[in-house]
């Protein structure tokens, strides 16, 4: 996998990545896309926000701070994407912890064709089906078989599976990959999960191999974070040199770094 590649495709080609997403975190997930050198825009009004769609070359939806009304502008976006044939990304951000998060995920699932799902273990074995409950946004122990899991649920929505945790996994319904790049202090900043999901939007909007986009973008991420977490003091100073990395990766660098299995 050239992940280099997707990336210089990423910088050169731009790609406009539409978010309707999570209040809390909607600034570093523009500022995330915009470094690694794609163009964020953030439309959630439904008025606008299926033209938005139409005009981007991915989507990017999380729940993270839902609303009834803000889940019907996703699904407005989400159907115009859908008629364009471009991807969807959605981030069960907390599904698990409420009976709204969970009904919520699943009409949008049951509704529109979700291409990407993403979540952390718990927020994915929820949306297979497994009665486990999510202690906020935060992930708790799950006793399956994660691989399985995540293919298992790929199968079932006709998607790639995302599961991210101290290593990721990125299933189709016949293959998978481990992706091993990353650090701790990934953990004590609000918004990486969200900020991996915008990235995985501009991957999958150059690359038509979404497992692959979605595993090259954690991968890029993650190499990203490990420079972070060597040049800083703390969570602060992370995030700070996490925007730089991503902005000054190279091929020597992600092919020197990137840990795929």
């Amino acid at each position: 996998m050239d992940i280099y590649g997707i990336l210089e495709k990423v910088r050169t080609e731009k790609p406009l990545v539409h978010h309707l997403t999570n209040w809390v975190t909607i600034y570093d997930c523009a500022n995330i896309v915009k470094v690694l050198g794609a163009s964020p825009v953030m439309a959630h009004a439904r008025e606008e926000s299926g033209d938005m769609a139409s005009l981007a070359s991915s989507l990017v939806l999380n729940i993270g701070t839902l609303t009834p009304e803000f889940i019907e502008s996703m699904k407005i976006a989400a159907r115009a994407a859908n008629k364009k044939g471009i991807p969807i990304v959605l981030d069960v951000c907390g599904a698990g912890a409420t009976k709204l998060r969970d009904e919520k995920s699943f009409e949008l699932l049951d509704q529109v064709k979700i291409d990407v799902i993403k979540g952390n273990t718990s927020e994915i074995a929820r949306i297979s089906g497994e009665n486990v409950q999510t202690k906020g946004v935060d992930s708790v122990e799950v006793e399956k078989n994660l691989i399985e899991l995540a293919e298992h649920l790929a199968e079932q929505r006709n998607s790639i599976v995302v599961i991210t945790g101290k290593e990721d996994i990125v299933a189709d319904k016949t293959r998978h990959f481990i992706v091993k790049n990353g650090h701790e202090m990934m953990a004590h900043v609000v918004g990486t999960g969200c900020m991996a999901a915008s990235i995985i939007g501009a991957f999958s909007a150059v690359h038509k191999d979404l497992a692959e986009a979605a595993a090259g973008a954690l991968s890029v991420y993650g190499i990203a974070a490990e420079l972070a977490a060597s040049e800083s003091r703390g969570p602060a100073t992370f995030k700070e040199k996490l925007f730089d990395n991503i902005y000054r990766l190279d091929r020597e660098t992600i092919e020197k770094l990137q840990r795929i299995g």
